[in-house]
């Protein structure tokens, strides 16, 4: 019997019996920010941030297995869209066709649509292509790696090592979808129905060979030909990216998926930005590498900074996903968006937020001339919507 505690991000703390090696393990694991309850004994304090998903803690000294679930506050079919359009703005996604059936819960969720993007994928059969393979033979294929014969045959004619390109269905594309179809039955919270399915998709690629955990994901190029594959291939990396498996304090496993609002969202607005922006002849750089001080010791990266034709930036951004306080958002932002504007020479910088009391509000900092914009979107709204408000944003960073 598996014990499930649910909790909502950016909730209120709650109180809850648990034992001491779960309440640590899940403090270790940067899952929810856990704490002892220091008014009650046996008692931790757990309060979800911004990681959104499902763990399953277990191992030596835990009676029955614990699950915690965190819930995000917007609707499940909004987050898959943000994840979905920030992957590919160009996919079907881009109308909310995003398939998540009626699952309350994330992964359910997750696991549901992966496996039918597979399906469809694979609807045609499998995908083949080359794939380089050096190997030792018996008989001459390909190219003798001469170098390599010499130093581990020692001038024996026999085996022969050999390079070669095979035309397999062993590729990067086949592998990445066995890799996230393993990983998926491997979870706990999986539904019966989707396991079965997931199960029957793992038959079809029974002859891929899987990347072993903590090797680098192989590379793979969108082609016409792939083309049928690729939202298949975003999802599955959305899996293994965000699928976590470790070791705690005390011999204890932690097991699960999630997902970091904070990243999703500013993945989100930084693509759907340079979406709006695309056409009119500039450059846009994420995560932009810059320094405040002339010693170049203090390192600056806003999220997004958009440059004009000549190199020089024309405008920069910065996305928070931040529940708004009661006098208004953070101080701290307006100064992190003034030092951004200092140091790139720029007369504006915005701050887009989710939600909030107004859609745009604007400052002009004393002394200095220069104006900042707080921008906020409403998540939960259609697609189009959002998409809109995103464009609204773009239009007031080109002064539009």
């Amino acid at each position: 019997m598996t014990r499930v505690v649910e909790l909502v991000e950016y909730a209120p703390a709650v109180s809850l019996a648990l034992p001491d090696g779960v309440g640590r393990a899940l403090a270790a694991g940067d899952v929810v920010d856990a704490a002892p309850d220091p008014y009650a004994a046996g008692r931790w304090s757990l309060r979800a941030g911004s990681k959104v998903g499902a763990v399953t803690v277990t191992g030596a000294g835990v009676d029955e297995p614990v699950t915690v679930r965190v819930m995000p506050k917007v609707p499940i079919a909004r987050l898959f869209f943000l994840l979905a359009y920030s992957l590919d703005p160009t996919g079907a996604w881009r109308d909310g066709e995003v398939d998540v059936a009626e699952h309350r819960d994330l992964l359910p969720s997750l696991a549901h649509a992966v496996e039918r993007q597979v399906d469809r994928a694979l609807r045609q059969g499998l995908l083949q292509g080359y794939r380089a393979t050096e190997e030792s033979a018996l008989v001459v294929r390909g190219r003798i790696r001469e170098a390599e014969q010499i130093r581990r045959r020692f001038g024996a004619a026999l085996p022969v090592e050999v390079a070669y390109d095979e035309f397999t269905t062993d590729i990067a594309e086949n592998r990445i979808l066995r890799t996230a179809v393993e990983r998926l039955l491997r979870l706990p919270g999986v539904p019966r129905d989707v396991r079965r399915r997931l199960l029957h998709q793992r038959a079809r690629l029974a002859d891929v060979t899987p990347v072993v955990r903590g090797q680098r994901l192989p590379d793979w190029r969108p082609t016409r030909l792939n083309s049928r594959y690729h939202q298949a291939l975003h999802l599955a990396r959305a899996v293994l990216d965000g699928s976590s498996a470790e070791h705690a304090p005390g011999g204890l496993r932690i097991d699960g998926f999630l997902f970091d609002m904070n990243k999703l969202f500013e993945d989100f607005v930084t693509v759907a930005l340079r979406e709006a922006l695309r056409g009119l002849g500039r450059t846009v750089r994420f995560q932009d590498s810059h320094h405040l001080d002339e010693a170049a010791t203090v390192r600056m990266r806003p999220d997004f900074v958009l440059y004009g034709p000549d190199g020089t930036p024309c405008a920069v951004a910065d996305a928070k996903y931040k529940a708004e306080k009661r006098g208004g958002y953070p101080d701290a932002d307006l100064y992190q968006i003034l030092a951004y504007c200092t140091v790139l020479g720029l007369d504006e910088g915005h701050l887009v937020y989710a939600k909030g009391s107004a859609s745009h509000a604007a400052h002009r900092v004393r002394h200095t001339g220069i104006l900042i914009h707080q921008h906020a979107l409403d998540l939960d709204q259609e697609p189009a919507g959002l998409l809109a408000d995103v464009g609204e944003v773009a239009r007031r960073m080109r002064g539009g």
